[in-house]
């Protein structure tokens, strides 16, 4: 086994171990579950999908190491399971409130996971099924400014109604304070009896703000809310019956998928097991990312543009599963005649309809006397320009390096890319450490001579090993998910899969016929 494939390996091995770690604290009540009759969120998760479908699970690693910097500490995935999936034949985002986690207690990456979610909904025309189990913010940990961008969530929730994607959800446990209004703001609520309930003071704030006592199904019970208040349509036994009616539900909406759910075409004749071995632990060994091409395309065909203009940036035309695309990726730098194929080339895609795959292995727009007379920034400018603006879907992969504005310039979270993933070796950053280090260095050594003193090595160099230490452990692509800076992390032997299963999901997008309203559905 070479370097590369064993560093890759390893690679994988950890972000696996992070997730399996988040699965199995959930697992842990179990027990509790089980005494209540309940179904675990991963299982009401699994219920609720096509029996073999795929389940694109996205941001798993939402909140690593946001909690604590001790990775042994700190639990990923924002206390949330989301991911799209096929529900009775039509394809829906699906959010489940980890309730096996802190009671299913709001986190604050949680809070960006679910805002993300719900304009993956939208964007993607995808019907939205939340799996409610939430006590709401945990007080113990308030934060004002969580409780004022919470508000988002309602906002979006009216935003989908009104463009027509209908927005479901299954109250399987407290849906409370605030995150009534999640339950209040779906145009279709099931409510399981016994168990679900919905209101905006539980007993105990009731209590302590008006002194009035009342039981939690009087205030919110299912029974209460189907019967009296008319907030749910639909009141279920349990959880595996709740999760029926859901799919039930789905089915009678008319959206299923046309044609297969599953794109083909001819496999890569280049083996993708040898994504693996591609790329070196520090990133600085080149790589030609015609090698990646060739192991994520139908029949590792690639018809190239420009190939001698610009030659350290590719673009070119490719199918992946069947689907047409245009791809642009990175063999160096970006200088001014990549730039400028860049912009031609994302140019004609947009023309021709097609969607785009930004493949980043990038460290940056190059530098220096000749780049500036040539126009670097004058050039680099019109192709930000040019990708802000395409109407075609793009996708993102960051394979490698996503270092300074070469993250902007080849599509990066800023930009608003329909999905970005990262490969566990990725590593994001304004620059390099040891590029930044130095840059200081060299800012304070010249500031130390112009008030005519000697510079501080010990100091300085004790400022630059900070400095390092700070890039590297912020440029990592499990901390960067963490933040949700991408959309999650990703096998680079899962490439061809995840592009095809997304492509597939812009495309339906594009093929449905909403009823937009001028607000979403309003209850009686």
């Amino acid at each position: 086994m070479n370097a590369n494939r064993e560093h890759m390996l390893a690679m994988i091995a950890q972000w696996r171990g992070i997730e399996a770690r988040t699965r199995a604290r959930s697992a842990q009540a179990g027990p509790l579950y089980a005494k209540r009759d309940q179904l675990l969120p991963r299982e009401r998760v699994q219920r609720l999908l096509d029996p073999g479908t795929p389940f694109l699970e996205l941001s798993s690693l939402a909140g690593w190491l946001q909690d604590t910097p001790d990775p042994d500490k700190s639990t990923a995935g924002g206390g949330q399971i989301v991911g799209i999936g096929l529900v009775s034949g039509t394809r829906a985002l699906v959010v489940a409130d980890d309730g096996g986690i802190d009671a299913g207690a709001l986190q604050p990456m949680g809070l960006e996971k679910l805002q993300r979610a719900q304009q993956i909904a939208l964007d993607n025309r995808l019907p939205f099924i939340h799996l409610v189990e939430s006590a709401g913010a945990n007080l113990l940990q308030y934060k004002v400014e969580q409780f004022v961008h919470g508000g988002r969530n309602f906002y979006n929730l009216t935003r989908l109604s009104a463009a027509g994607i209908p927005v479901i959800a299954v109250v399987h446990g407290p849906s409370t304070a605030g995150g009534a209004y999640m339950t209040g703001l779906s145009d279709y609520v099931i409510m399981v009896r016994g168990r679900g309930r919905a209101f905006l003071a539980g007993p105990p704030l009731l209590k302590a703000a008006t002194g009035e006592v009342a039981d939690d199904e009087t205030l919110g019970g299912a029974d209460m809310h189907a019967s009296v208040s008319g907030l749910a349509e639909y009141v279920a036994e349990d959880d595996a019956h709740g999760i029926g009616m859901a799919r039930e539900l789905v089915a009678s909406l008319g959206w299923q998928a046309q044609g297969t759910v599953w794109p083909d075409g001819a496999a890569p004749l280049q083996d993708p097991e040898g994504l693996l071995d591609l790329f070196s632990p520090d990133l600085k060994t080149p790589v030609d990312m015609r090698d990646v091409i060739a192991r994520i395309v139908d029949a590792s065909a690639f018809l190239e543009f420009k190939e001698a203009y610009g030659s350290a940036t590719v673009c070119g035309h490719a199918s992946i599963a069947g689907q047409r695309v245009g791809i642009v990726t990175n063999n160096g730098p970006i200088d001014p005649a990549g730039s400028t194929k860049i912009t031609h080339f994302v140019q004609s895609c947009d023309q021709s309809g097609l969607p785009i795959v930004w493949l980043q292995n990038t460290t940056g727009f190059i530098v220096g006397k000749d780049a500036e007379q040539a126009g670097m920034i004058k050039h680099g400018s019109k192709q930000i320009q040019t990708l802000s603006n395409v109407r075609v879907p793009q996708i993102t992969i960051q394979c490698g390096a996503s270092f300074g504005a070469g993250n902007y310039g080849m599509c990066g979270r800023g930009f608003g890319p329909r999905f970005l993933f990262v490969w566990p070796n990725a590593r994001t950053a304004v620059m390099g450490p040891q590029q930044a280090a130095g840059t200081m260095g060299i800012v304070l050594e010249d500031a130390a001579r112009r008030k005519g003193e000697a510079p501080d090595l010990a100091k300085l160099q004790s400022l630059q090993d900070k400095i390092v230490q700070t890039f590297e452990r912020q440029m990592s692509a499990f901390y960067t998910s963490g933040l949700l800076l991408d959309d999650g992390v990703i096998d680079p032997r899962d490439t061809r899969r995840v592009l095809a299963l997304t492509l597939k999901i812009c495309a339906e997008a594009e093929q449905k016929n909403l009823r937009p309203m001028q607000y979403g559905v309003a209850r009686p």
